[in-house]
């Protein structure tokens, strides 16, 4: 599979998490000759935040965790990924192997069950053979290190074209506090928490419960602001531990929460740009909507448009098509108060094509990589900003043979 042309140049370089070690294996849950598992450990006193898929259907694997989180534990936790197999749509079969799973590593590190997190991902409505996993449990453990999370971030992958990893620093009462995550997506990717799955460790001293207000408070300026194809997945979790280990307490930094904010926005806009069959990056803004909610509803009706998607792909500024993903979108607009442009180009206003806009001038622009499109609706203080990609044929492609 070739790479996204909107690709990083190289994978970061992530450093050491003090209180956190990884491993992956070729467990061959579906994939030959490639890691599909990761399990990384985390030391006594961590703690551990999470945000899933809001999805009716999700899997044994969600709901597990989700009844998990909050749970005390002085004897460290543990998280697991397989990829290839979602267990989703699976029954009680389903809840089986997630069961199964915990119980191998627990067995094998001696962090309780209620503390196993397990997540997998790929198709939906199979069996997962967790035979597979359970063998290859004390292998991951005993391969444990830690400066293994590029490994494990490669195993998660599943028709991604890139491993995705980002990080940040910040110094906290005089101690450098270090975040380092990674994450899987491209496609099946819209923002209903989660998009995909994440995973952001750090060595902060943080309690669970502001672990858990602040990851959720950032999800929804970054993951929740993401969309590929507008179809939310049965599987997404996100998920961020913090150590402790670095001494630093960052409760009520703001300075840490920029950071941990730098970060998931990276990974976000990762997996965007690694949106299956993506040639375009695209940022929707939006403003002057009534309010916050129907900014963002204009937003993601452009954002997730069939017709404005490949419009773009064909490099075609077709801003009529943004004009009707506006007016359906539910969110209040007047067609006279409008504005839109295409980057610094001014395309439309007061519910008119600009005199001094060409079609030369959008489609020149529309050969970017990396566009803006940005609409002033003129009614409020609303706003709302949304990332996305172009739909080409490759999407297709992609989809049509997936489980092939």
């Amino acid at each position: 599979m070739k790479v996204s042309p909107l690709a990083p140049g190289a994978f970061p370089n992530l450093p050491v998490i003090e209180g956190v070690t990884f491993a992956a294996t070729a467990a061959g849950v579906k994939y030959a000759d490639r890691d599909d598992v990761m399990l990384a450990v985390l030391a006594p006193g961590s703690s551990v935040a999470g945000v899933f898929t809001k999805s009716a259907t999700r899997s044994a694997n969600v709901l597990d965790c989700q009844a998990k989180l909050g749970a005390a534990s002085d004897a460290g936790a543990a998280i697991i990924v397989n990829s290839g197999n979602s267990n989703a749509f699976t029954g009680k079969a389903g809840e089986g192997s997630v069961a199964a799973i915990c119980d191998a590593v627990s067995a094998t590190t001696g962090v309780p069950t209620e503390w196993v997190f397990t997540a997998s991902t790929g198709v939906i409505g199979e069996r997962l053979p967790h035979e597979r996993i359970t063998a290859k449990v004390a292998g991951l453990v005993a391969a444990q290190k830690s400066d293994a999370l590029p490994a494990a971030a490669k195993a998660i992958m599943t028709t991604d074209t890139f491993a995705k990893g980002s990080t940040a620093s910040v110094e906290v009462d005089g101690k450098t506090v270090k975040i380092a995550g990674i994450a899987k997506g491209s496609g099946m990717i819209a923002p209903d928490m989660a998009t995909m799955l994440v995973y952001i460790f750090t060595d902060a001293k943080l309690d669970q419960p502001e672990l858990q207000s602040l990851l959720s408070e950032l999800c929804d300026k970054t993951f929740n602001c993401i969309t590929v194809d507008s179809d939310t997945s049965t599987s997404d979790s996100l998920m961020l531990a913090a150590t402790g280990a670095s001494g630093a307490d960052v409760s009520g930094s703001a300075d840490f929460k920029n950071a941990l904010h730098s970060v998931m926005l990276d990974l976000a806009h990762q997996v965007v740009r690694d949106g299956e069959g993506a040639t375009k990056f695209v940022e929707v803004r939006v403003t002057s909507a009534k309010d916050n909610a129907d900014a963002k509803t204009v937003a993601l009706s452009i954002a997730n448009s069939p017709l404005v998607k490949t419009a773009i792909a064909g490099e075609d500024p077709n801003w009529g098509r943004i004009v009707m993903a506006v007016g359906k979108s539910g969110a209040a607009a007047d067609r006279d108060k409008l504005t839109i442009r295409f980057g610094d180009i001014l395309v439309a206003e007061e519910g008119w094509v600009t005199e001094s806009y060409t079609e030369e001038v959008g489609a020149a622009y529309m050969k970017d990589q990396n566009l803006k499109i940005s609409v002033d609706l003129g009614l409020g203080s609303g706003t709302s900003t949304v990332w996305t990609c172009d739909l080409t044929h490759d999407y297709i492609t992609i989809n049509a043979d997936y489980r092939s």
